[in-house]
């Protein structure tokens, strides 16, 4: 365990005690990466910002009740993840919204950071990107959990509500389409992510 997860461990632990100055540094350094989460399940702002703040008055309220041994990222994912699913569910109800499954996840996907710049590799990265953002939604939050967040199999498998073996083959049809539409980039990007494994 490096020590950034060494120290946020210790921050979750002292939220669970009732640390407000724990609970506050975590929610400064998750909050906007849920509320981009967020907007990218719902599409607005407003909504996103409700939904994770909620979350946090949850993990607040119920701290106490919280598990110890989390991987705090991948928790807090799923949590807003679910959090919005209760929300379309709401809105079923009222207004005939479609599932969480079946929403377009609104990420587009720009692997440009994590290549060192170089003109001749410059269109071919920027056709990966558009074939990665033709994706089926599912695939690509898949992706974005998996390579952007640098989560495991596993966890990804948890915020997506998914068992293993099917988010494996999720990612694994994923990556074949990406090959089978553009191999070139293909390598660049397997190189440029193989560094989150």
């Amino acid at each position: 365990m490096n020590a950034e997860n060494t120290f946020e461990t210790s921050l979750w632990k002292q939220l669970i005690s009732g640390d407000e100055e724990a609970f506050s540094l975590l929610f400064e350094k998750y909050y906007g990466l849920l509320l981009n989460y967020g907007k990218t399940l719902l599409g607005t702002s407003d909504l996103a910002k409700d939904c994770v703040q909620d979350v946090f008055v949850d993990i607040w309220t119920y701290r106490h009740s919280l598990n110890q041994d989390v991987v705090i990222k991948a928790y807090l994912l799923s949590s807003v993840r679910k959090r919005i699913a209760r929300q379309y569910e709401r809105e079923h109800i009222f207004l005939k919204s479609k599932e969480l499954d079946s929403v377009n996840f609104l990420f587009d996907f720009s692997i440009e950071d994590k290549i060192i710049e170089n003109e001749t590799i410059d269109s071919k990265v920027i056709t990966l990107n558009k074939h990665i953002n033709e994706l089926p939604p599912r695939q690509k939050e898949a992706l974005y959990l998996r390579y952007n967040q640098g989560l495991s199999v596993t966890q990804v498998s948890e915020i997506l509500d998914m068992n293993y073996q099917s988010t494996k083959n999720l990612l694994h049809r994923s990556i074949l389409q990406l090959r089978k539409e553009y191999l070139g980039p293909l390598y660049i990007f397997l190189f440029a992510i193989s560094e989150n494994f």
